[in-house]
């Protein structure tokens, strides 16, 4: 039988990094699995390697990503043509996406070692953005498309239209698109209702809208959504993830859509979607 091939990839900046790795590695290989350190994450332990998130990503059964939220962010805007499942280890607090911590690291690989882990499929954003009859730029979500005003402190005007019908036009600092698994990031901030990964939905919701009566709003995510700028003289930006910045000019179309693929987020069985939000919001059940 094979041995299982396992991509490791850590945050540098994390406090602590460099023993989880070391030990991690050593779990793997006496559990008769092969452990592939990603260029940056061998460094932190001294050795030398040329993988990167993409070679991991194509010849890996699953991705241990050491970090938070954002660095499972990063390594999914870094893969290449395959996708492949991702484990994400906390080195601070709980997660939404990076929900095991790392005292519970060893117990992971153990998990891993004997196939236990389950996959939850997430949706993920395709953004495109179209200028004068021609796509500029292409990006894939797994949180949201955020478009928002410059450095000034000043409203931005955003048509939007859902499937080729006019929904409104937003007065607002910005407008946030987001998935299911990005409904308890920036959208949660903004307003947003919290959805369950397996949803089928987008939500659409405003940040500061001039108009009290623009609310969150939820469509199908076999929508297509179409987001216009229609000030020339106003910064508009967009932003997918958090990860990349592009202007956005009067009359450029933002197309949102839902990408051809999703993204295998692995999780430990005891950890579901609904126990991480009772840690992570802390819902006790009580007023105290």
């Amino acid at each position: 039988m094979p041995e299982k091939l396992i991509g490791l990839i850590a945050h540098p900046g994390k406090e602590g990094v460099a023993e989880l790795v070391k030990n991690l590695s050593e779990a793997f290989a006496n559990r008769g699995m092969d452990v592939r350190l990603e260029g940056k994450t061998a460094a932190l332990i001294g050795i030398e390697s040329q993988e990167t998130v993409e070679s991991l990503a194509a010849r890996c059964e699953l991705l241990v990503v050491l970090g938070g939220d954002g660095t499972i962010l990063q390594v999914v805007h870094d893969f290449g043509e395959k996708i492949c499942p991702i484990l994400g280890v906390n080195l601070g607090s709980l997660g939404f996406l990076t929900s095991v911590s790392s005292s519970d690291a060893i117990h992971v690989v153990e998990v891993i070692a004997r196939g236990g882990y389950l996959l939850s499929h997430r949706t993920l954003l395709c953004v495109e953005v179209e200028r004068e009859g021609t796509s500029i730029c292409k990006r894939i979500g797994l949180n949201d498309a955020v478009i928002s005003r410059g450095e000034l402190s000043r409203l931005i005007k955003l048509q939007t239209s859902i499937n080729g019908e006019v929904l409104t036009q937003y007065n607002a600092d910005g407008l946030i698109i987001s998935t299911p698994t990005g409904s308890t990031a920036y959208s949660l901030s903004a307003g947003g209702p919290l959805m369950s990964p397996d949803s089928g939905v987008f939500l659409i919701t405003p940040i500061c809208p001039h108009v009290l009566t623009n609310r969150s709003m939820i469509v199908s995510d076999a929508s297509c959504i179409e987001i216009t700028s229609t000030q020339s003289q106003q910064e508009v930006f967009l932003t997918v993830d958090g990860q990349e910045l592009d202007r956005i000019k009067s009359g450029d179309i933002i197309r949102i859509t839902k990408a051809s693929r999703d993204l295998p987020l692995a999780l430990l069985p005891e950890m579901s979607f609904f126990e991480v939000l009772r840690k992570k919001l802390k819902w006790s059940g009580s007023a105290l």
